[in-house]
């Protein structure tokens, strides 16, 4: 199976083909002296086009020079090398698409019931959340892929940075992934983190009783204005869905709201987590 390509790809094969309209591939390949495979490739992203070709297909299709700088800015970033390219070989395919357009969102929101969100994880606690995958065997797959999910969190150094609203169940608090003193050092982690300005942290207390997002941990990413819509992305046991229909989004969007108006205060949120770390420090201590 081939494998998931860069968001610039896929967006410049979309519109392409948009281009394309009612042109039948092989006659738009037989006027540019190119095989129906080539056209075809491009446009389902499975290869990059170099700036010339690029210039001949819009002229073909009638697309005017001075409107052509935004698909030869989309050619170019597909042309680039994504930085989690060494890593590809050790996820599956729906999760180097997800990696893709995290590094582009503007806005992260999470709600996350088990584990804590993946770009505030310390290095140890990510190895005990990695270790046990469904897909996961060889050594060298698990390392690869902490790897990865520590490189992922320079997406928070940029800037500017994204802005991330994450919810966390309370139980995260409690779950002692990888023992007592990983979690306790993952909860500093989080209090540290929780007084970024680009960060809103909050927790969701056992009390709130039933909420909109019982069913399943998500995320919604969302863009710069005018480049993209927003994605929702949830984790399987065998990889990762979107959702891009705008009315789901807007249903998760609406799950986020109700979770929100249900958690802890962010300085309350904060307070409750620094509670917990404060008392696996006592438990490790004695």
């Amino acid at each position: 199976m081939a494998r998931a390509t860069s968001t610039a790809r896929r967006e410049l094969g979309n519109e392409l083909r948009r281009l394309r309209g009612e042109r039948r591939a092989a006659d738009v390949a037989t006027a540019l002296g190119w095989s129906e495979s080539k056209l075809s490739r491009i446009e389902t992203a499975h290869t990059g086009i170099s700036e010339p070709d690029l210039d001949r297909l819009l002229t073909a299709y009638g697309v005017r020079v001075e409107d052509r700088q935004r698909l030869r800015d989309l050619a170019r970033r597909a042309r680039a090398r994504a930085w989690w390219t060494p890593y590809r070989s050790s996820v599956p395919d729906p999760y180097d698409e997800y990696v893709a357009l995290e590094a582009e969102a503007v806005l992260i929101s999470e709600w996350e019931t088990q584990v804590v969100p993946g770009l505030l994880q310390t290095d140890e606690y990510a190895r005990a959340v990695i270790e046990v995958g469904a897909d996961v065997g060889a050594a060298e797959t698990i390392q690869r892929r902490l790897a990865l999910r520590m490189a992922r969190q320079a997406v928070l150094t940029r800037e500017p940075p994204p802005t991330l609203r994450l919810v966390i169940d309370e139980a995260v608090l409690f779950r002692q992934v990888g023992g007592p003193e990983v979690l306790r050092r993952q909860l500093a982690r989080l209090v540290e983190a929780s007084e970024r300005p680009s960060v809103e942290l909050l927790v969701l207390p056992f009390t709130a009783g039933a909420h909109a997002g019982m069913t399943e941990p998500f995320m919604v990413l969302e863009f710069e204005v005018g480049t993209r819509a927003p994605v929702v992305h949830s984790e399987g046991l065998t990889g990762g869905h979107f959702r891009v229909k705008a009315a789901e989004v807007d249903v998760y969007r609406d799950a986020l709201s109700d979770l929100r108006e249900r958690c802890l205060s962010a300085e309350d949120s904060r307070t409750v987590i620094a509670e917990r770390e404060e008392a696996l420090r006592l438990l490790t201590a004695s």
